[in-house]
């Protein structure tokens, strides 16, 4: 079974349903993967995206805040994880598992404040606390047929940053959260599935709303991410990042990636 597979940081749902309906309507991905919802689950405007073919879903969510959802073509189970991450009380991941016994984990990661110092910014320790609990979980139980996407609010190599000196000081790309993110990459055996497909040169999904001339500027980050376990990692191919839907009217500052998979 082949299956084409995106994630998408949406900064609202709600607000950004058109967005999401003309990416579907336009590139027709199986599964769409989606962080910051910020809805409850019964408010996400689920039967705009059934009318696409979109019939199965799985989500969590919260009022206002984080949320997270994965829209299918193919049937999909909640895999019922309901762990609260980090004791935060947020919703921030959600898990499914297709017919072919792959699972899918969706991660919306804290982005973690302005300041890299957990002593004095509470959200930076919130998120070192997070990438840890994934990096034991990981550890302790090792994920086979899995495939982990979001958006992990971290850039860890130096071609996914518009300046890796200037930034380095810059929460998403400390070594401090580059660590924590490659141990949590290690303890799973993840396979960064973008980077495996376009290993060299820039790649960017995020580009901050600050920038009034945003494509110019090209000041971009990669906080977004599509792993699999190396038992069906050879099985992904065709990674792209869909810069120009940034540029979309009232965007997201994310931009959708994408990656295919021959299962």
């Amino acid at each position: 079974m082949a299956f084409t597979l995106a994630t998408w940081n949406i900064n609202s749902v709600r607000l950004r349903a058109g967005l999401v309906h003309k990416l579907l309507k336009k590139e027709r991905p199986d599964i769409l993967c989606l962080q910051e919802c910020k809805s409850p689950v019964d408010k996400i405007p689920f039967e705009k995206f059934r009318r696409l073919g979109y019939t199965h879903w799985v989500a969590r969510g919260q009022k206002g805040y984080n949320g997270v959802a994965i829209l299918s073509k193919l049937p999909i189970e909640d895999v019922g994880d309901d762990r609260d991450w980090a004791t935060l009380g947020h919703a921030r991941h959600v898990a499914g598992r297709l017919e072919n016994g792959v699972t899918i984990h969706n991660f919306y990661v804290p982005a973690g404040g302005d300041k890299p110092d957990r002593e004095a910014n509470e959200k930076f320790g919130q998120k070192l606390d997070f990438l840890t609990e994934m990096r034991d979980v990981y550890h302790a139980d090792k994920p086979k047929k899995s495939i982990l996407v979001g958006d992990l609010n971290i850039a860890p190599r130096e071609d996914d940053v518009w300046d890796h000196k200037k930034l380095m000081k810059v929460v998403s790309h400390t070594p401090i959260e580059v660590e924590h993110l490659g141990e949590t990459q290690d303890a799973g055996h993840w396979v960064d599935i973008t980077r495996n497909d376009i290993p060299e040169g820039r790649l960017y999904s995020w580009w901050s709303y600050r920038s009034p001339d945003w494509d110019g500027a090209d000041k971009g980050r990669r906080l977004d991410h599509v792993w699999a376990t190396p038992d069906i990692a050879n099985a992904g191919h065709g990674s792209k990042i869909l810069r120009a839907v940034r540029g979309w009217e009232q965007p997201s500052d994310h931009a959708p990636v994408f990656a295919t998979f021959d299962l």
